[in-house]
Parts: structure tokens; C-alpha cells; sequence
């Protein structure tokens, strides 16, 4: 108790120290945080949440091993069939960046230049926009616009017609809407990459960039930590009138949030410039297709039997031999109840709001469920399934054995461990003990390694996730969550910031 007047006068000696600097800190990163916000609450967002759905019937088709063969096509990095927009065609990733071809079922016929097509049939699907297309663009690259968060490419850059802008960014390959853009959400993400993440400084003074956000936003850190030590230091039996009472009293509620930021928003400053950024996503060697002799169309009947195969693609085996994955429809009994039991891939689209399609994009559920095996060349059933073709992967993409393994499981929803970034659904988590110590996420629909999380980045991701974007509010929904933090937000930029900044003002005017 004795040393409590001299902790608070070094705590207010400190936290009056702090407090310009403190104030205009939290105004950047306040003000560029509720940009996010914003754009996550009122940016553009897709109408629909399911991607197009349509059964696999290949009882009419033509000869897999026929039709690329005719195209000139003995390997290829993904063969599957893809729902268009009048029938299902078959798509074929001749190599990663390439645009996708495609070929009619019934007649084998190439369709040419089918991918943009693909791509509008996708935007439209998905954003439920009837406007003509004002620019459409085959992007291998990121930008500004579409960052490497965003993890896919190849996209198609489909712009629609009018002031708003309206840009759906499509990977064919998946079937999905990586990102959509307008007008507004555009300028918001400028604001938030020049004052949040400081994208302005020259790549080459990258560590200076860290240095001074590491102080500025350090500093307010420090005047969450001197400001807790004064309401622990001088205790006082009624509150003070105006501002500082205000200050004060607001301290109890915001010091811990505020703590929160600055210091999760530290780690990840300094953690993500060790990291490269870049997507972990990668696909496997191209298949051979020219063994893929099986002609699967004449015995679908057979094949398919009493079945709703909702996928169909060619994949390697481990031992090299082509493969096919027939996808089964997810059935209506293992998808979730309430707010997201969304049912298109049923025929039907579930009625919903905003908030459940907001919560539906970051939320995700798979489409389909599990997978049967056929030996592309002899007709023959592969027993050994899905989870010995995720351990191939696995093995193909760390390079480690099978008994570097510590645990699978599918997943098929996202989450802190795999968020909606990634688009894919379902895949294999294939978590990895010495020498990888990573865990990796592969799809077992085209051989993808959809990402890797190494382990010594784990513990910054969950602390950003739970302590920085707030994720431990998931049960109120992707909408409240924001909603409660904007709400933290603003009180910290009315009571801490601006009253703080008064004050300091007021005491500096004293001193001259």
C-alpha cells in the first residue's frame, strides 16, 4: 500500500508521456480497422452460397480416353465434370495457369474459349446479377484489387455494367467466387491497406515499415498498461465530473480490448514479415489420361447404381494408375440444422438473409459427401479410398512417410485451423509430427494441397484469430461479431483516443 502513490505518479508520468502519440496511433488503426469492418458488414456480397449443383449422369457421354485423346491431350493436371450452364461438360487443367478447356459430353465436341463463359455462368450464379458484362479477364496474377490472401489463381476478373463496379473474381477450376469488388468496398480496402497495413512503403523499406508500426501501435500497449496501473494505483470513491471522469470510467471497460489489439496486432506485424506472403496452395503433376481406358460411360448404369454422384474427376492412385473419383451428393441427414441448412445442392435453394449469407461465405459446408474409387484403366473398384489417397498426397507434398503422421480427419466446414480463404471443401487435415511438423489440407477431388500451416505459425494465428479479429464471438455470428467489435472500436476512438487527446491538449496549454 505504500508504494502506491509512487506507482501512480510514475503510471501517470508514463501514460501522460504516451498520451499523443497513444491518441494518434489509435485514430489510424481505429478508423482503418472500422474500414474492415465495414467492408465485411456492408461491402457486396453473394446471393447465393452453394456453387452450382447438378447430378452426374455419364450413361449418354463419350469416351473420356476417346475425347482427349481427339484434343491432342495424353496428360493433364486435372480432368473433372463440371456443372455449365446448360449441361454438364467436361473441364480439363491442362497446366495451373492455363485457361481451363471444355468438352460436351454427348458429342466429345471442344468448346473454344469455353472458360470465360464458364466464368460468367459462375459470377451470375453466385451474385444473381442480370446486367451484361462490361469487362471479363483471365488474371494469374495478384494485385491490390485481389491480394494473395485471397489464395486462388488463376481467377477471371468478371466486371458487370454500371457505376458500382460490380467485379466477381472466379476460379473455374473449383467452381467458386474467390472475391467480389465494387465501387465502395474497393475504396475502403485502400483506405485499409495505407493506413492499417501501410501497403505504401517501398518493398525495400519493408523493415522500417515494421520498426515504426511496432512502435506506434507498441505505444499503445504501454498506455493500456500505465492506464491499468492507475486504475489499480488511485482509487477513487465517486467518479470525476466531465471529461476525465468519462476518461476514467471508460478505462475499466476498454483497457483490456485495447491491450488486445496492440499487442496481437504486434506479433502479427512481426510474424508476417518473417513469412513469405504467398498462397500454400499447390497441384500435383499432371495424370496420365491416356491410360484412363475404362470407358466408365458404358457401365454407368451399373456403376452408379442406387447412387447421387455429384462429382466426377480423374486422379492419380498412389502407384501412379488414373483413378475415378465419383463425388456422392452430401445427403440431407449429415448437413447441419437452422441457419445453415442450406439445401441446393437438393434442387432448391434455401430462402435466407443477409446476416445468414454473410455467416454462410465465412462459415462454409461442404456440398458433398464421401467418394467412391474406380481403376480408370481395368473398371476394377479401388477399395482403399479417400483417406489412402489424402495419405498419397500427404506424402507427395511433404515429402515425409506415413508414420510422420500424428492425426487426420476431414474437414468440412472452415474455421480458425482452415478459414473461408481457401474455398475448397471438403479436404483432409493431415497434421504432421518431425520432420515436417506442418499440417497440411489436400483435396482429394483433384489432388490439391489446398494449404500448409507450419507449426511454429500456429499459436500467432489462433492469438490473431481469437485475440485480435475477436473469433471467440462465433456463436453470436460472423454479422454480431463485427457488429460488438465496431461497437469496442468506436468507444475506444470517443473515450480513449478523443478525450485523451483533449486532456493531453489541456495539460500541455497548462504547462506553457
Amino acid at each position: 500500500m505504500a508504494n502506491r502513490p509512487r506507482l501512480a505518479r510514475w503510471s501517470m508520468s508514463k501514460h501522460q508521456w504516451l498520451a499523443l502519440i497513444g491518441g494518434i496511433s489509435l485514430f489510424i488503426w481505429g478508423l482503418s480497422g472500422m474500414a474492415h469492418i465495414a467492408m465485411v458488414l456492408f461491402g457486396p456480397q453473394q446471393a447465393e452460397f452453394m456453387p452450382p449443383m447438378r447430378a452426374v449422369d455419364m450413361s449418354a457421354a463419350q469416351p473420356v480416353e476417346t475425347v482427349l485423346a481427339k484434343a491432342g491431350i495424353a496428360k493433364a493436371t486435372a480432368v473433372r465434370v463440371v456443372v455449365g450452364k446448360d449441361a454438364n461438360l467436361l473441364q480439363v487443367t491442362q497446366t495451373p495457369m492455363a485457361a481451363r478447356r471444355y468438352f460436351e459430353l454427348g458429342t466429345g465436341a471442344e468448346l473454344a474459349g469455353y472458360d470465360a463463359r464458364q466464368a460468367e455462368f459462375i459470377a451470375r450464379h453466385y451474385l444473381k446479377d442480370t446486367r451484361p458484362v462490361a469487362e471479363i479477364v483471365h488474371q494469374t496474377a495478384f494485385d491490390a484489387d485481389y491480394p494473395w490472401v485471397n489464395r486462388l489463381l488463376p481467377v477471371w476478373r468478371v466486371r458487370f455494367a454500371g457505376g458500382d463496379r460490380l467485379t466477381a473474381y472466379v476460379h473455374t477450376e473449383t467452381g467458386s467466387l474467390a472475391a467480389v469488388n465494387n465501387v465502395t468496398k474497393t475504396r475502403m480496402q485502400t483506405v485499409f491497406r495505407w493506413l492499417h497495413s501501410w501497403e505504401w512503403v517501398p518493398p525495400q523499406l519493408d523493415w522500417l515499415r515494421v520498426v515504426v508500426i511496432t512502435l506506434m501501435v507498441g505505444s499503445l500497449a504501454a498506455l493500456a498498461v500505465t492506464g491499468i496501473l492507475l486504475l489499480v494505483a488511485i482509487r477513487r470513491g465517486k467518479r470525476l465530473p466531465g471529461s476525465k471522469g468519462w476518461h476514467r470510467a471508460m478505462g475499466y471497460v476498454l483497457a483490456l480490448p485495447l491491450l488486445m489489439f496492440s499487442i496481437s496486432g504486434i506479433i502479427h506485424l512481426v510474424q508476417s514479415a518473417f513469412e513469405r506472403p504467398t498462397s500454400q496452395m499447390r497441384m500435383s503433376p499432371p495424370v496420365n489420361v491416356a491410360d484412363a481406358r475404362y470407358p466408365i460411360e458404358r457401365d454407368w448404369a451399373e456403376v452408379a447404381a442406387g447412387l447421387e454422384v455429384a462429382s466426377l474427376s480423374l486422379v492419380e492412385a498412389p502407384d501412379g494408375r488414373p483413378l475415378y473419383r465419383l463425388g456422392l451428393a452430401q445427403s440431407r441427414d449429415a448437413m447441419p440444422k437452422g441457419e445453415h441448412d442450406h439445401s441446393a445442392h437438393q434442387g432448391h435453394t434455401m430462402p435466407m438473409g443477409d446476416a445468414a449469407i454473410r455467416n454462410a461465405r465465412f462459415d462454409g459446408i461442404s456440398p458433398t459427401g464421401p467418394a467412391l474409387y474406380v481403376d480408370a484403366a481395368t473398371g476394377r473398384p479401388w477399395p482403399q479410398g479417400d483417406r489412402a489417397l489424402a495419405k498419397a498426397l500427404g506424402r507427395r507434398f511433404s515429402g515425409a512417410p506415413d508414420s510422420a503422421i500424428t492425426s487426420m480427419e476431414v474437414v468440412t466446414r472452415f474455421g480458425p485451423d482452415y478459414d473461408f480463404r481457401n474455398k475448397r471443401l471438403p479436404v483432409w487435415r493431415i497434421d504432421y509430427g518431425a520432420p515436417v511438423n506442418a499440417t497440411l489440407f489436400v483435396d482429394t477431388t483433384t489432388g490439391v494441397l489446398a494449404d500448409r500451416t507450419e507449426n511454429w505459425q500456429k499459436p500467432e494465428r489462433y492469438i490473431f484469430s481469437f485475440i485480435h479479429k475477436w473469433n471467440f464471438l462465433f456463436p453470436i455470428g460472423r454479422v454480431g461479431l463485427n457488429v460488438v467489435v465496431g461497437v469496442f472500436v468506436i468507444l475506444l476512438l470517443g473515450f480513449m483516443a478523443g478525450i485523451g487527446l483533449v486532456l493531453d491538449r489541456r495539460r500541455r496549454r497548462t504547462r506553457t
